[in-house]
């Protein structure tokens, strides 16, 4: 299927625009990446809560996959009525596991891995393209990664201001080789709409990995410029395309 592309320059949340009226009758669950916790979707979520929806945060231990889409099902057991499932990083590959569950009627892919049948953060990763940014990550330690904690501004968080990022290599959350492993038995975006930001200034997942990703998928793709950590930079543009996926919108191709 071909994506529905669109290019966001400068999103804000749907809602916010004049006249604009919204039903927020879903929930919405951000489901964290590798590396990270939860507490980076604040801005997000606080946009989403200043327009009326409902939002849960997983925080998943990101030792192994299958421990993910199992606290992340818990989460949507909690929800009140459907869910729009969103993914950041190895969190698309949580979603996409996970939103098989039939509370979730759409997903949101965030600058994330949207792995296809039996396919990983691993396989997805093991032949870059030349001249692709490497992630700097470490060799693992008792099964567990981290990023290189110097190279990780630069890599991860690269329009995210300087002290801002330096808490954010330093509180690293260790990434279990397992869930780097781990495979997606059915993805959920070959049964439910899904939607696609690119973050277009990428050096965690490169931007055309991104494209291609959401092509095969037949996602509606909406780019905007940023770092791997969109979400933490530029929560507008994060929350505005959550909200499009909320009201079922597909966005305008240009």
């Amino acid at each position: 299927m071909a994506p529905r592309r669109a290019i966001c320059t400068g999103c804000t949340p749907t809602s916010l625009v004049e006249g604009d009226s919204m039903s927020n009758s879903k929930t919405i669950i951000l489901v964290h990446g590798g590396f990270v916790d939860g507490s980076g979707w604040e801005g997000v979520y606080n946009a989403l809560k200043k327009n009326g929806f409902d939002v849960i945060i997983v925080q998943n231990p990101t030792h192994s996959l299958a421990d993910d889409v199992a606290v992340t099902k818990r989460a949507i057991a909690t929800a009140k009525g459907e869910v729009i499932l969103v993914g950041h990083s190895y969190g698309g590959v949580v979603v996409s596991e996970a939103g098989n569950d039939p509370k979730v009627t759409g997903l949101v892919y965030i600058a994330a891995f949207a792995p296809d049948r039996g396919e990983s953060v691993s396989s997805l990763i093991a032949n870059p393209a030349p001249g692709a940014p490497v992630p700097p990550i470490l060799p693992p330690v008792d099964g567990y990664l981290f990023l290189d904690r110097d190279k990780f501004p630069a890599s991860f968080a690269a329009d995210v201001r300087p002290s801002l990022a330096s808490f954010m290599a330093d509180s690293q959350v260790p990434w279990g080789v397992e869930a780097l492993q781990g495979a997606v038995n059915e993805p959920a975006w070959r049964s439910k709409p899904s939607w696609y930001l690119v973050a277009t200034d990428d050096k965690m997942i490169p931007p055309d990995a991104q494209r291609m990703m959401a092509a095969r998928a037949g996602m509606h793709v909406i780019e905007a410029p940023g770092s791997h950590a969109i979400y933490v930079s530029n929560p507008e543009a994060v929350a505005s395309v959550i909200e499009q996926a909320a009201e079922g919108v597909a966005p305008p191709v240009r």
